[in-house]
């Protein structure tokens, strides 16, 4: 494993300075200092006169009024160094990696016509690999199926629906929440309609890009202990008020934009009230971890990654 501080930067600055169609690309598990190594990456560039701009890679930021239970980075913080792709979207509107893509691309055909290096940063994994992939989508709809899917979700819960997935594709259950509604409908329905797996159903393709991909890894005590951190804070910052003004301004637990580890848990504590708070918290605590073990299992197949030990940052 690389050791990488910001003195590590000089063969990235090679690559960058010999490719043509350049893009820097962070990836890693939640909580483990992509935001802050982003910030600093771009600022030691930017004293190199290079100019940087950051590409949200995260499904959930994409979302307006999710701030604090997405570790959003805010103004103030940015450093002056663009940020694009976030609040772009309400939460009551459905995303998918087909409108990732192409939104992405836009934004990094604009940097690239004003000079500068897009950076893409972010811990979705199907979205981060929709560009440096270059995946095409196989477009299916089939309304009945998805109807009786749906009913199926109603009568037995997210998890019957999930134990079929991984048993028709073990590997791309990896990149979807069991309890993410709409993502897991939409595997399943790829799944059952092409008699595909995930990853079959989307063809890869040569980047068009020149990338150069970091990796965040960190101990396995050590992120754990860095997720537990991030929940009590976001707690402290004031999570469950979040959650409880947007369900006074009308928004429900069954939007996609709250769907998503931890907004979901919040809404039913609030409306149910028959957990205790520890509680809630150490269920959040334990989604977490398990997020992140699938976001580790699904990066480590990726052989052009260069994995980096993070340093102490304020951000992660």
């Amino acid at each position: 494993m690389q050791m990488m501080g910001l003195s590590g930067l000089s063969d990235i600055t090679g690559f960058l300075s010999d490719a043509n169609r350049r893009l820097l690309v962070l990836v890693g598990p939640t909580a483990s200092g992509k935001t802050g190594l982003s910030l600093r990456i771009a600022q030691e560039f930017r004293a190199q006169g290079r100019g940087v701009e950051i590409i949200n890679a995260d499904s959930r930021q994409l979302y307006r009024f999710l701030d604090i239970g997405t570790a959003k980075i805010r103004k103030a913080e940015m450093r002056s160094v663009p940020h694009h792709l976030i609040d772009v979207l309400d939460p009551k509107q459905e995303v998918t990696a087909a409108w990732y893509k192409r939104e992405a691309e836009r934004v990094i055909a604009e940097i690239h016509a004003r000079g500068n290096i897009p950076f893409l940063v972010g811990g979705s994994m199907l979205y981060a690999s929709a560009i440096i992939d270059n995946l095409a989508f196989v477009a299916t709809t089939d309304q009945s199926l998805r109807a009786r899917l749906r009913q199926r979700l109603d009568d037995e819960g997210p998890e019957a629906l999930y134990g079929q997935l991984q048993e028709l594709d073990p590997e791309g259950a990896l990149a979807i929440d069991s309890r993410n509604e709409v993502y897991l409908l939409r595997a399943l329905e790829v799944c059952l309609t092409t008699g595909r797996t995930l990853d079959a159903a989307k063809k890869k393709h040569a980047s068009p890009y020149d990338l150069c991909i970091i990796g965040m890894d960190l101990p396995r005590a050590e992120l754990h202990q860095r997720i537990k951190q991030r929940v009590h804070a976001m707690f402290a910052d004031g999570w469950l008020e979040e959650v409880s003004n947007l369900l006074q301004r009308g928004y429900s637990p069954h939007d996609p934009g709250l769907t998503s580890v931890g907004y979901r848990d919040i809404v039913a504590f609030l409306q149910k009230g028959n957990s205790s708070l520890y509680a809630l918290k150490e269920s959040i605590k334990a989604q977490t971890r398990q997020y992140a073990k699938r976001q580790m299992t699904w990066w480590k197949r990726d052989g052009r990654i260069r994995w980096v030990t993070p340093q102490a940052t304020k951000r992660s």
